[in-house]
């Protein structure tokens, strides 16, 4: 008998999941015969059961979009608000999982979803999920779709903002996304050419990065630019942070870090400012590096996972994640990715080769 798929978009938003859902769509339809609904935003449109039908037209012509039509929401089935309370639904999304006579439901989101996708599959669901988040910090996979056209955004912004720096003889901090991981910062750092690069993984000495400014600054070169990532944080901060979570036992730790982590890129471009007697400007590119047309590499690795998500379906093997490996792609067990976080390895080539073009890291 004909399977009955149902997917949805949890967490943040990101590049190429309009065309992950075409993909899981066309192949599930088309390919193999199979019937598909959507869910709309995340978890919540399924505890809720709000369906939206995917059969015929409604896939047609959502390759280049960005967003998703499905909508999304971060919603966690076992911490959902329902009438002012804060209560576990799973058994309410495992009864709409079986009234609308699911085979399979494909979630499609980064850690928190791989998270999420585990207690259902622990709840008795059939799950198949994708990587999807502009971060990269996916567990298990090469890399997650959104991370390249969130690359080539925070680039092109790096690359526009040298001439602004030059003409003003000024330092320019770039704010990029990325609280845990700091592939991103150190991506377009790199592929931008600024002069330092903070990335969560490595904490920086303030000092470090004035001296390589006033460096630049002797050598005829008035002027630089700082990539940080949202998550980056001094070497006093990093000490105050795991004392804050130390304090908290685990239990508040994410409020722990906000504390840390406020006003940091202010503070960093006061002190820089301070420390080299040149002007120091702030450009933070928020959620502009999750917006737009995906680029061609998202659209066809989404392309790729998604088709794969549906041969996995056909072949009854569920309660995976989909991972991108090489150029082809790899199941990889829902216990082994939750609650996992993939960092930058302090030691990546990455690191490696803008240490050696004279990149400054703040150590």
């Amino acid at each position: 008998m004909s399977k009955y798929i149902g997917i949805l978009t949890a967490g943040g938003d990101s590049p190429g999941l309009n065309a992950a859902i075409r993909g899981v769509g066309k192949a599930v339809l088309g390919h193999y015969g199979m019937h598909i609904v959507g869910f709309r935003d995340g978890f919540r449109g399924l505890m809720e059961n709000r369906t939206e039908p995917l059969e015929g037209g409604q896939l047609s012509g959502i390759l280049t979009l960005g967003g998703t039509i499905l909508g999304t929401s971060r919603e966690k089935p076992h911490k959902m608000t329902v009438g002012g309370k804060v209560r576990d639904m799973t058994d309410v999304i495992v009864a709409n999982y079986k009234a609308n006579h699911l085979d399979c439901l494909v979630c499609l989101g980064g850690g928190g979803t791989q998270k999420n996708a585990l207690r259902l599959k622990q709840a008795g669901l059939n799950l198949v999920t994708l990587p999807t988040t502009i971060d990269n910090d996916v567990a298990l996979t090469d890399i997650t779709f959104g991370f390249d056209t969130a690359l080539g955004i925070a680039t092109e912004a790096i690359d526009r903002l040298h001439s602004t720096a030059h003409s003003h003889h000024r330092i320019i901090v770039v704010e990029i996304m990325g609280h845990r991981a700091g592939w991103l910062a150190l991506g377009a750092g790199i592929a931008g050419g600024a002069d330092v690069i903070l990335i969560p993984e490595i904490p920086y000495d303030v000092n470090s990065v004035a001296d390589a400014i006033k460096r630049r600054k002797r050598s005829g070169k008035p002027f630089s630019i700082v990539a940080v990532a949202e998550g980056a944080v001094s070497v006093e901060e990093h000490h105050a942070l795991l004392a804050a979570q130390a304090a908290a036992k685990g239990k508040k730790a994410g409020e722990a870090a906000e504390i840390v982590y406020a006003e940091r890129t202010i503070k960093l471009a006061e002190q820089l400012q301070a420390l080299t007697d040149l002007e120091a400007r702030i450009t933070i590119l928020g959620h502009l590096q999750r917006g737009g047309t995906p680029s061609a590499a998202d659209r066809i690795l989404s392309t790729r996972l998604g088709t794969a998500a549906a041969d996995l379906i056909h072949a009854g093997h569920y309660g995976v994640m989909v991972a991108a490996r090489g150029e082809g792609t790899m199941p990889v067990k829902l216990e082994d990715v939750a609650g996992q976080v993939k960092i930058v390895p302090v030691d990546h080539t990455w690191v490696a080769s803008a240490r050696r073009v004279g990149t400054n890291f703040g150590d």
